[in-house]
């Protein structure tokens, strides 16, 4: 199916290129929003903690996840620090594991693990550097590549939720029991 627009010389003309646009894009849109994205991406990576050493994600498939994008200078970021602490500590038992990503360079390395002990910040976390994290975001979803952005992944490796922005407590904890 081609969608073109044709040139009207009327005063309406951009409200029906506006239109045609979004009649195109709307199958588009409908289609993909059946089929959450592919996880591949982040099982084959390995990332690094805070005293640099590697971690295969793929070493964490079979397990619940819930893997929240945060950066230190976001401030709704630092706001969901002690509710993903207390998940991680519910949970653990079940099997949760909770991962954090700093969407910041390895070089941050020494104050990223300064402010992790400042927000006591004692779940997971690793380094994803700023272009690797982003892109790994948008393959999970996160298209404008903002923060924070958490995903909850199932036992079987599959996608289950993903949110763009910050999140309540009780909407994490109802998005992390749907992984059981």
């Amino acid at each position: 199916m081609t969608c073109r627009s044709r040139t009207l010389r009327r005063p309406w003309r951009p409200l029906s290129r506006l239109l045609a646009t979004a009649l195109c894009v709307l199958p588009l849109a409908t289609a993909s929003a059946a089929e959450p994205p592919s996880t591949a991406p982040f099982f084959a990576l390995t990332l690094a903690d805070a005293d640099n050493r590697p971690l295969p994600l793929a070493s964490l498939r079979g397990q619940p996840l819930l893997v929240n994008f945060w950066a230190r200078w976001c401030a709704p970021c630092r706001k969901e620090i002690p509710e993903l602490a207390e998940l991680q500590r519910r949970y653990a038992g079940r099997g949760l594991v909770v991962v954090g990503i700093a969407v910041e360079e390895a070089d941050k390395r020494v104050a990223l693990a300064d402010f992790a002990r400042a927000h006591e910040l004692d779940y997971r976390w690793l380094i994803g550097g700023t272009e690797r994290s982003i892109e790994l975001m948008r393959a999970l979803g996160n298209s404008k590549s903002g923060l924070p952005f958490t995903v909850f992944i199932g036992r079987d490796g599959q996608l289950q939720q993903a949110r763009l922005g910050a999140m309540s407590g009780a909407e994490m904890d109802a998005a992390v029991r749907s992984l059981f």
